[in-house]
């Protein structure tokens, strides 16, 4: 079994202890279709709402590690953007997604990061999916997805940061378990959507 904290660069270890999840999200979420419509680019937004609202506002609440080292960047807000496009309106309800649990009260600034991690790595994705999906949905914007500009020099900063801040073995192994249960916490949303009576067809 890997023993993730004794991988010292952080970056790696987070890339191992998350290649499965990452792989199953990539899969399974509503624009992983062969032709996404605007239905799935609704349902994706919800899914990352009810995922992120509770998520950043749980990070928001710690002065440290990641909300210390990098500037705020409010992705829910770009994203009830999106959700508020008159394209979106109209279509047929979405499927209510279950509450999730709270996140730790008392979690470690390394365990933040690794969170910080999965939310800062989606951008990268949200960058390919707009080039693949940009001209199929329009109108829609997509803004979440285009996001401000190439997410590439703020993700530099964000590896920086976290490499400066998580050095130990003890915390890259918080780090790690910080990333899974990000992702943990996602693919908990898609199975309980993809299970609720009143589910996408």
């Amino acid at each position: 079994m890997l023993n993730l904290g004794n991988i010292l660069d952080v970056l790696t270890a987070l890339r191992a202890a998350t290649a499965d999840r990452h792989a199953e999200l990539d899969s399974r979420t509503p624009l992983a279709a062969a032709a996404p419509d605007l239905r799935a680019y609704r349902d994706h937004l919800q899914l990352l709402e009810t995922w992120l609202a509770p998520l950043q506002a749980w990070l928001d609440s710690y002065p440290d590690g990641p909300r210390q080292q990098m500037p705020p960047r409010d992705y829910l807000a770009q994203l009830r953007i999106d959700l508020a496009d008159p394209s979106l309106q109209g279509l047929p309800a979405a499927t209510p997604l279950a509450a999730q649990p709270p996140w730790p009260p008392q979690a470690s600034a390394a365990y933040r990061w690794g969170v910080s991690y999965v939310i800062e790595g989606s951008q990268l994705g949200g960058a390919v999916l707009y080039k693949r999906l940009a001209a199929s949905l329009a109108p829609h914007p997509l803004g979440y997805l285009r996001g401000q500009g190439s997410p590439g020099p703020r993700w530099q900063q964000f590896l920086a940061a976290l490499r400066a801040d998580v050095v130990t073995p003890v915390q890259v192994e918080q780090a790690c378990q910080g990333a899974q249960q990000a992702f943990d916490s996602l693919i908990g949303l898609l199975n309980s959507w993809s299970t609720a009576p009143a589910g996408r067809p």
